[in-house]
C-alpha cells in the first residue's frame, strides 16, 4: 500500500496526509488507507511517457525514505505544494542517522521534479531558496552591534566580483563556508563579505578600502569594514584552534571519526570548548569516555540503528566495573547517547532556534555572602540589579557591563533562565524525530533513550546554552562599548581646528597657581608664566595678565577642565563682564585636559619642549588642532574597564589611522608621530621618510615616495592617497633652489623650516598631488580635465568649479562614468579632488569650540529651561551635554529618537558624539547630588 501510494504522489503530485496514532504496534492496511487524505490539483497531471523515464533513471531519495521505515515509524507527515516564500532549506543531516523533518517548523523540504527530497541543482530552485533581504530602517540604536546598513547611495548593491588571486578558501579547512557565516553574523550581502575577505587578504587598510574601493563593497563605511575585520578574525582565530586541536589529539591517539567531524564543525570558541574539553591533558575523561573504554559504544549505535538487535543483558559482566548489573550497563549507554546527542550539529541547530523563539530572561541577585556592611559602597552602585531580570532580547549593552561587573566583585550572582517548555519540546523532536530509531525499539529501549536525552539537555546542551547566551551578550556588549569609545574618539579627532588665533592656555590649580602659555597662530610656544589667582592676589595677577594679552595680541583663552577649573572660568568670566581687556574681544572656553600631565613627562615632549618645565607644557594647543594633540597619548590611557583592552585598542588605533588618514597630512612639514598614523605606514616607514626628507630636502611629488626605504609597492598602494604635497610650498623650493639661494622659507602651517637642496631635481610637481585623488586614477583625472576643457593649473580654483557643475548638469554621474569607462565612486572621488580649494580641510565642516563671555550656575536653571550646549561624551545609557553651568547633563537614550535627528545622524555611526552642539530642554534637576535630566529637541 505504502508503495502504492508513494508511486501515485510520484505521477500526479497528489498531496497526502498520514495521521498516526499508534506509536510502537504495527497499523493494518486498511486503518492506513482510511487514514489517507488524496487530492489531486489542477494542472499537476504528468504524461506518462516522461514519468517512465524518470522511474528508470532510479528510485528517488523520498521513495528510499519511505521504503525504509515501516508506516508506524512515519508520525505525522504532510507533503503540500512547494511554497516559494516560506520554503526553508533543511538541516544538514549526520551520515549515520536518516533525514528526518521537524513537525515544529512546518512547510516542506525543497524537492526536485522526481518529488525526490534535497537540495535542487536547478536555476530556478536555487533563484527561489534565496531569501531576499527586506529593507532596513536607517535608524539603528537598538538594533545589535553587527546588523549592517545599506548606503543610501547604494541600497541594493550592484555584484562586482573581485579580480585578484587571493583564495577565499582558509588555510585551515572547515566543515562551514567562511563567506557564509560572515554574511550570517554581520548582514551583509555575500558578494560583498567575499570582496572584503579577497581586500583583507590582500593586506589592504580600512582608510584605503573604505574611500577607493567603494564599488567592491557597497559603499560601506569604516565602522562597517571594523565590524567585518573583528568577526573575520574571530572565524580565523575559531579555525585555527580547532586545527591545533585537531593536531594535538593526532598526536595522542585520540581523535576519531566522529571527533573530526564535531570539531570541524565548530564556529564559536564556545562550540569548541564543548566538544574538546573532555579530551584536554589533564582531564579525567567524561562519563562517556569512561563508557566507551567498556565497550558500550556498539551498544549506543545499535539501539539508534537496529535496536532488535540489541540484548543490553549480553554486556553485562559479573565483577567488571561498570558492567556488573544492567542498570550499570544502562546507565553506560546512556551516557554515550547523551554525548552523541550533545554533539550532534543538527540537534544543536535546531536546539539553538527553539531559544530563538523562546522567553529567555537573564537574572541577577544580590550573593549570599556580601557584607552588607563591609562593602556597603560597592553594594550601593548595583542596587538596580538586586533583583533583576530582564529578557536577554531587550536588555541593555550597558546593563550587561554592570551586571558582570557586579559578578566579578563577587556583589551579584547571575543566571540564565530558560523556559521548561523548551526542554519539553526539545526532548519530543529528539525522541519522535532525530534521533528515533530506524526500526522496531521494545519500550524499555524508548524509555532508556528518552532518560538519555533529558540527561544530554541537563547535563551537557543546558550549561552550553548558559555560556552561549551570556558570552554572546558580553561579546555584544563590549562590541558596542568600543564602538562607542571609537565614535567618541572620531568626533575629538576632527574636530574643527582653531587657526589665525593667538591662545593663552590656563592649567588651573590652587596652591601651585595656574600655569600660563601662549602660543602663537603656527602654534610656537610665545611665553610661559605662572599665576596665583585664588590666594588673595588676584587683582595684581589681573593686571600681569592684562599685559601679556596686550603685548601678544591675545583674545582667546583656554582654560582646562582639571581641579579649580570653575573658580578660575568664574575669575576670567568677570574680568570679561567689566571689559577689563579692552580694547580687545576676550572669549574663552573650556577644554579637555585629559592625558595632558601624562603627555608633559613623556619621552615626545622632552623632545619637542626640552627648555620647558612639564608643569608648563598646557592643553593650550588642543583647541588649536585637536587631532595633533591626541595622537601623542598612548591609546592605553583612553581606555574602557569593562570590555577587552585588546578589542579597545585595535579598535581605537583603527579610528585614529582612519581620521588622520582622510584628514591627510603634508608630508614636508608634518611631524613623524603624525605620519606613523598614516594607512599603510608604521613607526619605521615614518621614521625612514623623515630621514630622507632631512637628508634630501622637501618631496616634490608622490612618487618620490618609493625610493624611501622600507617603503615597498603595498605600503605605497596604501598611504600614496592620503599624502598631500603643497604646491605653493614646491614652487618656492623650486624658484628658490633654480636662484641657486636655498634659504628659510616659511609657511604658516610650520612656522620656520629650513629647506635643503635635493638630492635629485629632475622630479617634477605633480599638481594632482595635493588631492585625494589616487595615483592609480591619474591617467582618469588626466582624461576627465581633457574631458571638460580644464588644465591642471585650475585644480582647486573656482573656474574649475564652474566647468565641472555644467558638464554635471549636461550629462550627469551616470553619463560621464560611463563615457570615461570609470565607475561612479571613482570619478566622485576625481571631482572632489579637482574641484575642493587648495588646503581643503574635511574637518571645517565640524563643529569648532564654544566660546563664552559670562557664567550660569546650577541655581540658575529652572525645569523647562532650553538651552544650547555642546556633547562632551557619549554612553551607551545616554549622552553627557555640558550647557555651561560647570556640569554636564544627562540625555537618557529613550530620549534620543529617529524624529529629532537629522538624517546623517540617524546612521549609528554618525550618532551624537563630543563636540556636536544640540539644543535641549531642562526636565530635572537635583541640585543635592548634582544631577540635570536633559531632552533632546534638536541637533544644530
Amino acid at each position: 500500500m505504502g508503495l502504492l501510494i508513494s508511486r501515485l504522489v510520484d505521477l500526479y503530485g497528489i498531496t497526502y496526509n498520514f495521521c498516526f496514532f499508534d506509536l510502537y504496534g504495527p497499523i493494518s492496511v486498511r486503518r492506513l488507507w482510511k487514514r489517507v487524505h488524496i487530492q489531486v490539483p489542477e494542472k499537476k497531471f504528468r504524461p506518462w511517457a516522461a514519468k517512465r523515464q524518470a522511474l528508470q533513471a532510479g528510485p528517488t531519495v523520498e521513495r528510499q525514505v519511505l521504503d525504509v521505515r515501516r508506516p508506524c515509524e512515519l508520525g505525522e507527515l504532510q507533503l503540500q505544494q512547494p511554497k516559494e516564500e516560506k520554503e526553508k532549506k533543511p538541516r544538514p543531516s549526520s551520515k549515520k542517522l536518516p533525514v528526518k523533518r521537524s513537525s515544529v517548523q512546518p512547510g516542506p523540504p525543497a524537492c526536485n521534479l522526481d518529488g525526490a527530497e534535497g537540495p535542487s541543482t536547478s536555476i530556478a530552485a536555487a533563484k527561489q531558496q534565496v531569501k531576499l533581504e527586506e529593507p532596513e530602517e536607517d535608524f539603528t540604536f537598538d538594533e545589535p552591534p553587527l546588523k549592517k546598513i545599506k548606503s543610501a547611495a547604494c541600497p541594493q548593491g550592484t555584484p562586482i566580483k573581485f579580480a585578484a588571486s587571493a583564495n577565499l578558501n582558509e588555510e585551515h579547512k572547515m566543515n562551514w563556508d567562511i563567506v557564509k557565516v560572515l554574511s550570517q553574523r554581520t548582514g551583509i550581502e555575500e558578494w560583498v563579505c567575499a570582496n572584503i575577505i579577497r581586500l583583507f587578504n590582500d593586506d589592504n587598510t580600512i582608510p584605503f578600502i573604505a574611500r577607493y574601493r567603494k564599488e567592491l563593497i557597497n559603499n560601506l563605511e569604516a565602522d562597517a569594514l571594523r565590524e567585518v575585520q573583528q568577526v573575520l578574525e574571530e572565524l580565523h582565530s575559531v579555525a585555527k584552534k580547532v586545527h591545533g586541536a585537531i593536531q594535538k589529539l593526532k598526536k595522542e591517539g585520540k581523535l576519531s571519526g566522529n571527533l573530526l567531524t564535531a570539531l570541524l564543525n565548530c564556529r564559536t570558541s564556545e562550540e569548541l570548548d564543548h566538544v574538546y574539553a573532555p579530551y584536554k591533558t589533564g582531564s579525567k575523561g567524561t562519563k562517556a569516555q569512561r563508557a566507551r573504554q567498556l565497550g558500550l559504544e556498539p551498544a549506543a549505535n545499535l539501539l539508534i540503528e537496529n535496536p532488535r538487535e540489541l540484548n543490553l543483558l549480553s554486556y553485562v559482566k559479573e565483577g567488571a566495573e561498570g558492567l556488573s548489573t544492567i542498570e550499570e550497563v544502562k546507565s553506560g549507554v546512556q551516557h554515550i547517547l547523551a554525548d552523541m546527542i550533545a554533539k550532534d550539529r543538527e540537534t544543536l541547530d535546531f536546539i539553538r532556534d527553539l531559544c530563538q523563539r523562546q522567553y529567555i530572561c537573564l537574572q541577577s541577585a544580590l550573593a549570599k555572602g556580601t557584607s552588607q556592611k563591609a562593602n556597603e559602597k560597592d553594594v550601593n552602585k548595583f542596587h538596580l540589579y538586586k533583583n533583576f531580570s530582564c529578557n536577554v532580547k531587550n536588555i541593555h549593552h550597558h546593563q550587561i557591563l554592570a551586571i558582570n561587573r557586579g559578578e566579578n566583585l563577587k556583589i551579584l550572582t547571575v543566571k540564565v533562565n530558560i523556559p521548561d517548555r523548551t526542554k519539553n519540546e526539545f526532548s519530543r523532536w529528539c525522541v519522535n524525530e532525530r534521533w528515533r530509531p530506524k526500526a522496531f525499539a521494545k519500550p524499555e529501549l524508548m524509555q532508556l533513550l528518552r532518560d538519555s536525552v533529558e540527561d544530554s539537555y541537563k547535563r551537557l546542551i543546558y550549561p552550553l546554552l548558559c555560556r552561549e547566551i551570556r558570552s554572546k551578550l558580553t561579546s555584544d556588549a563590549e562590541k558596542e562599548s568600543v564602538m562607542m569609545f571609537g565614535r567618541n574618539l572620531r568626533q575629538l579627532l576632527l574636530t574643527s581646528p582653531v587657526r589665525g588665533r593667538t591662545l593663552m592656555g590656563v592649567d588651573p590649580g590652587y596652591k601651585h597657581g595656574c600655569k600660563l602659555a601662549i602660543i602663537s597662530p603656527t602654534s610656537q610656544i610665545l611665553h610661559t608664566d605662572v599665576v596665583y589667582l585664588h590666594s588673595g592676589r588676584g587683582f595684581h595677577e589681573a593686571q600681569k595678565i592684562r599685559k601679556l594679552m596686550l603685548d601678544f595680541n591675545c583674545g582667546t583663552v583656554v582654560i582646562g577642565n582639571g581641579t579649580a577649573c570653575r573658580e578660575t572660568e568664574a575669575y576670567f568670566a568677570d574680568l570679561i563682564m567689566k571689559k577689563y581687556f579692552e580694547p580687545l574681544d576676550v572669549t574663552y572656553c573650556i577644554t579637555n585636559e585629559a592625558g595632558a600631565s601624562i603627555y608633559s613627562v613623556s619621552p615626545e615632549a622632552c623632545k619637542e619642549m626640552p627648555d620647558l618645565d612639564p608643569n608648563l607644557r598646557s592643553a593650550a594647543r588642543r583647541v588649536r588642532d585637536m587631532a595633533r594633540v591626541i595622537l601623542r597619548l598612548s591609546s592605553r590611557h583612553k581606555d574602557g574597564h569593562d570590555v577587552s583592552q585588546t578589542l579597545l585598542k585595535a579598535t581605537l588605533d583603527s579610528v585614529v589611522e582612519e581620521c588622520v588618514s582622510f584628514v591627510g597630512v603634508d608630508i614636508n612639514i608634518c611631524s613623524e608621530i603624525l605620519l606613523r598614523h598614516i594607512a599603510g605606514l608604521n613607526a619605521n616607514r615614518a621614521k625612514n621618510i623623515i630621514e630622507w626628507r632631512e637628508k634630501n630636502g622637501p618631496f616634490i611629488n608622490r612618487e618620490q615616495l618609493k625610493a624611501v626605504k622600507g617603503l615597498g609597492p603595498k605600503s605605497y598602494q596604501q598611504c600614496a592617497g592620503f599624502i598631500r604635497i603643497n604646491q605653493e610650498y614646491i614652487r618656492t623650493f623650486l624658484s628658490e633652489l633654480a636662484a641657486g639661494n636655498p634659504k628659510e622659507a616659511t609657511n604658516e602651517k610650520q612656522g620656520k623650516k629650513k629647506i635643503k637642496a635635493a638630492a635629485n631635481v629632475t622630479w617634477q610637481p605633480d599638481p594632482l598631488d595635493q588631492t585625494c585623488i589616487h595615483p592609480e586614477s591619474y591617467n582618469m583625472a588626466m582624461r576627465f580635465l581633457t574631458f571638460i576643457g580644464g588644465s591642471p593649473s585650475e585644480i582647486g580654483k573656482p573656474e574649475m568649479q564652474q566647468k565641472v557643475n555644467v558638464l554635471l548638469e549636461r550629462e550627469g554621474m551616470e553619463g560621464i562614468s560611463k563615457r570615461l569607462t570609470t565607475t561612479g565612486q571613482t570619478l566622485q572621488i576625481i571631482i572632489d579632488g579637482l574641484t575642493q580649494p587648495e588646503g581643503f580641510d574635511i574637518r571645517k565642516d565640524f563643529d569648532k569650540p564654544d566660546f563664552k563671555r559670562s557664567i550660569v550656575c546650577l541655581e540658575d536653571l529652572s525645569v523647562g529651561t532650553i538651552l544650547t550646549g555642546r556633547v562632551e561624551n557619549a554612553t551607551l545609557f545616554g549622552v553627557f551635554v555640558d550647557i555651561g553651568v560647570g556640569k554636564a547633563g544627562l540625555i537618557p537614550m529613550h530620549r534620543i529618537t529617529e524624529d529629532k535627528l537629522p538624517k546623517a545622524k540617524k546612521r549609528r555611526s554618525l550618532a551624537l558624539g563630543p563636540g556636536e552642539k544640540v539644543e535641549v530642554r531642562v526636565c530635572d534637576i537635583n541640585i543635592p547630588q548634582s544631577r540635570i535630566s536633559l531632552d533632546l529637541i534638536r541637533v544644530l
